[in-house]
């Protein structure tokens, strides 16, 4: 009986072994392009391996679109705010690589309320907002 349950074993582990060769030779042998169609969605447009890919790297031009509305910000920031409006706004988000701080510690360090912190840094946001709509 034992030398039964033996076999069986022995018999899984060999068709393991087969199984991983044949994949691994699958693997290797076989080049896939990007383009290759692996389906159609439900309007019945090809898909391919492309079109489903992922990747956390934004595309080329957002990259480029980003980089331009940063610095149309960054100049907004310095023409169109008043003093306290950039000095919020700078220690809020940590503009020019500053460090960001809460309101409350903005408030402490300019002397003036918490909420008085949260209606300039509302209306310096509104008024950059008005130039990228």
């Amino acid at each position: 009986m034992k030398s039964l349950t033996v076999q069986k074993l022995i018999g899984v582990r060999i068709a393991n072994e087969i199984l991983m060769y044949i994949r691994t030779r699958r693997k290797g042998g076989k080049e896939v392009s990007l383009y290759e169609p692996i389906g159609t969605d439900r309007e019945g447009n090809e898909i391919q391996l492309y079109d489903v890919m992922e990747t956390d790297e934004p595309d080329i031009p957002e990259k480029i679109d980003l980089k331009e509305n940063i610095q149309k910000l960054y100049e907004k920031v310095e023409n169109e705010l008043s003093q306290r409006e950039k000095l919020v706004l700078k220690m809020r988000y940590g503009l020019y690589n500053g460090e960001q701080y809460t309101q409350r510690e903005i408030a402490s360090q300019l002397g003036i309320s918490r909420s008085y912190v949260s209606r300039i840094e509302k209306s310096a946001i509104t008024k950059l907002r008005s130039f990228f709509e």
